[in-house]
């Protein structure tokens, strides 16, 4: 596997430089001390940290707060080899958590937070994304916790929650939900227990915990980044994306990330919408002259949340930005009953196919349906699984063929007669909104609270999503979102970047 040539040409440069340093000394780290991707692929290149001085400086803060202390519970697992020397590449010695739905083909679990799942016959093969990720020389340092099997179980789950990985909290407010599916992944890059995560969207389970912890997340167009080796929800909605500290991060870890894979179909366009490097372009200017649409609906009505965001828009538009207001989604409502309708059938068919490749207790979800009944005090403490059961049941040929269509009115209406009509309506570069409301309280008994986040148009059309902090409200973090047409993450990345130049917001480390 090969990346671009000018991708590697800053690794190439660190290393001679790092060669040239000899024995120099290593600078010391402080025990709440934060780095980027950035940071560490400059310091580990020049020589001034070793990668083993920063797995370690991790592993002890993963110790120290995350298994006790504040006691986060972001982390499911730490690796046992993450000492063991990484190989050569861009992101050499760069430690990256990922979330526990993605396969690794070592001593780890792959559990998606279950207990059925626990002990199952190791996969023969990394999934791609951690291919890709060791190939470039990052230290897989364990895998987060998250809402468990995505999220799919239950309307009354609680977000941060699964069986074997307890309750992950939110590092800004430890009484608020850290959002959910990729919530270990959000909480773990906030507190500084890595360089940078890896999570999982189908629909907002990426930039929701983002935006709800106050990090960056990336939710690609389908097919950019490939899903091999990652537990489905739904084969035309799931993703895997980079959650990150700053959009450069994001950037960085997409030239990774991104390509076609002859394991997973959907990204066979991927090769002819790369670009050489998503990092190369990135500018303060980057807002100069982009036309950028205000959705209006669907968004937050949460009066200190909008206050926030025009705020925002002032400082886009201060920043070169033209802004176009009211812009709306036709169709938004029926794309998005139709997508639930459609993924809700389609899921027993996606998960059966992954769990008979697993050889463990579970081979299909009727299996796994019985286990959570045997051990309803380990996996059922707090809410049911109504989904897995009607998802179950779903299973007539009339309502099979019925799903495949509705499907594809979903995407038909989200994106060529939603976001696409939008996009050319207006001549915009990009649409913007809040992402999120501030994370509500956390309530075991009575499940996520309801506050608003916006994900749903982007993800059932498979267009790509970026969430970058824009600000607190009553303390808690608000994501400022960019969506784009299909291929469009270069663009967005570049909005991001020079948002962030511009923002008044500025992340402070937690738990220092």
């Amino acid at each position: 596997m090969l990346f671009p040539r000018r991708r590697f040409l800053g690794v190439t440069v660190a290393a001679s430089t790092a060669a040239l340093a000899g024995c120099r000394r290593e600078s010391a780290i402080a025990p709440g001390q934060s780095f980027t991707v950035a940071d560490l692929v400059e310091q580990i290149g020049a020589g001034n940290l070793s990668p083993n001085r920063v797995v370690e400086h991790y592993l002890a803060r993963i110790t120290a707060i995350d298994q006790s202390g504040p006691r986060l519970r972001a982390v499911i697992e730490v690796n046992p080899a993450a000492r063991a020397t990484p190989q050569r590449g861009p992101l050499h010695g760069v430690p990256i958590l990922i979330k526990d739905n993605i396969e690794t083909a070592d001593a780890m679990e792959t559990t998606a937070g279950s207990l059925a799942l626990l002990g199952a016959e190791k996969p023969a093969v990394d999934a791609t994304v951690v291919q890709r990720l060791r190939l470039a020389g990052a230290v897989i340092l364990g895998k987060t916790n998250l809402s468990e099997w995505a999220n799919i179980r239950s309307p009354n789950s609680t977000s941060g929650w699964s069986a074997r990985g307890g309750l992950t909290l939110n590092p800004h407010n430890l009484a608020h939900t850290p959002s959910g599916s990729s919530s270990g992944s959000a909480a773990a890059v906030a507190a500084g227990l890595c360089a940078a995560a890896i999570g999982t969207e189908t629909n907002g389970s990426i930039v929701s915990p983002a935006a709800a912890c106050g990090i960056v997340g990336l939710k690609p167009t389908l097919g950019l980044i490939s899903r091999a080796g990652i537990i489905p929800i739904s084969h035309w909605q799931d993703t895997p994306g980079p959650m990150t500290q700053t959009v450069r991060d994001a950037a960085l870890l997409l030239n990774i990330l991104a390509g076609t894979d002859g394991r997973d179909p959907a990204t066979a366009q991927a090769a002819s919408h790369l670009a050489r490097d998503y990092a190369f372009h990135l500018s303060p200017q980057g807002l100069k002259g982009k036309r950028l649409g205000i959705l209006r609906s669907p968004s937050t009505t949460n009066r200190d949340v909008l206050k926030l965001f025009q705020g925002t828009v002032s400082l886009l538009r201060e920043a070169g930005a033209e802004v176009v207001d009211e812009v709306t989604l036709p169709h938004n409502r029926e794309a998005s009953a139709a997508a639930w309708r459609a993924l809700l059938t389609e899921f027993r068919q996606d998960l059966n196919a992954y769990l008979a490749t697993r050889r463990s207790a579970v081979t299909s979800l009727a299996d796994l349906i019985a286990y959570n009944e045997e051990h309803q005090q380990q996996e059922m403490p707090h809410f049911n699984q109504e989904f897995f059961i009607e998802a179950e049941s779903r299973n007539t040929p009339e309502l099979i063929a019925e799903a495949a269509e509705l499907r594809q009115l979903a995407q038909t209406l989200a994106g060529p007669e939603g976001l696409e009509t939008a996009f050319k309506k207006d001549k915009l570069d990009a649409l913007i909104c809040p992402t999120n409301d501030p994370a509500g309280r956390t309530d075991l008994g009575l499940g996520d609270a309801r506050s608003h986040v916006f994900s749903s148009a982007p993800a059932i059309a498979g267009f790509p999503h970026l969430t970058v902090p824009m600000g607190l409200v009553n303390d808690l973090p608000v994501g400022l979102s960019f969506v784009g047409p299909a291929w469009s993450e270069g663009l967005l990345l570049q909005l991001g970047h020079a948002f962030e130049s511009v923002r008044v917001y500025q992340p402070t480390v937690l738990f220092g």
